[in-house]
């Protein structure tokens, strides 16, 4: 079953609702390119209790580059019908289960793209080695996801991911995050706290890591949580989306050694945009 449901900051999205050996409905909204053919496909995970709709400033520009966007509305999202049936980590199972769903949808080699706890998800379609959640079997590396963006993805956490988990990811990467992006209540009060998903990865896998000066969890309010308390950090986002979107062009499945070029043209240890290759 699918019906079109309207946004205003992006064209109209067909909603899927995919059914499941489990009896559960994955709830998937797919923006179409008006690229012919495609590029590609985008198969992206938002963060936690957020949901798809408040990631256009990311999904817009996927779409005006040619790829088709798929992304699931995860049970823990606050606009999720059954969110309250999945409380803490019941939500990692249903992840899962809605990124290989999204996955046999697809059905063609694709970009895993990831916000968050949606950073972590889509690590794990990349091969990190996240926690078995009871009633999923392994491995959670997908073959088709090609490549990853990770936007902030979290430190090793106990029943999700150990830095061993993430020292298994087995595909290109491009790991965001920024010197202000915080975690509240987490005992190290460092933006650093992040960097695991890219100290762990063994090099020579063309891993990047993308260091914004001043940058926070959601940009602002810029995607994930629209805040009226805070200001939007544009500018740094669009320097975020244009540097991925190098990086996607340069491994996605349309790999062009040309892009590469002009991302790796870009690497600077310095802040205010920091840009590391392994």
């Amino acid at each position: 079953m699918k019906d079109a449901m309207p946004d205003s900051d992006l064209p109209a999205a067909e909603i899927h609702r995919i059914p499941l050996t489990s009896g559960r409905n994955t709830i998937v909204w797919h923006w179409r390119t008006h690229a012919v053919p495609p590029v590609g496909a985008v198969s992206f995970s938002h963060g936690n209790a957020s949901s798809p709709a408040h990631y256009a400033a990311l999904i817009a520009p996927w779409l005006s580059a040619g790829y088709d966007v798929w992304a699931p509305l995860h049970v823990d999202s606050t606009e999720h019908p059954d969110s309250a049936a999945y409380p803490g980590l019941a939500t990692w199972r249903v992840r899962i289960e809605d990124m290989r769903a999204v996955s046999a949808r697809i059905a063609v080699p694709y970009v895993v793209a990831g916000h968050s706890y949606g950073a972590l998800t889509a690590l794990a379609m990349g091969g990190a080695e996240g926690d078995l959640p009871e009633g999923v079997t392994g491995p959670l590396r997908d073959p088709a996801a090609r490549c990853v963006l990770a936007f902030s993805p979290p430190p090793p956490i106990p029943g999700l991911i150990s830095p061993e988990g993430y020292a298994a990811l087995a595909v290109p990467a491009l790991i965001q995050t920024g010197t202000a992006d915080l975690m509240p209540g987490w005992p190290e009060p460092d933006w650093r706290v992040h960097l695991p998903a890219y100290d762990c990865a063994a090099p020579g896998g063309d891993r990047y890591l993308l260091v914004l000066d001043g940058v926070d969890h959601d940009f602002g309010g810029a995607i994930c949580e629209p805040s009226d308390a805070k200001t939007p950090q544009r500018p740094e986002l669009a320097e975020a989306v244009r540097l991925s979107g190098l990086f996607i062009d340069a491994y996605g499945p349309a790999a062009d050694r040309h892009a590469r070029a002009r991302l790796d043209a870009c690497l600077s240890p310095d802040l205010p945009v920091r840009l590391d290759r392994k």
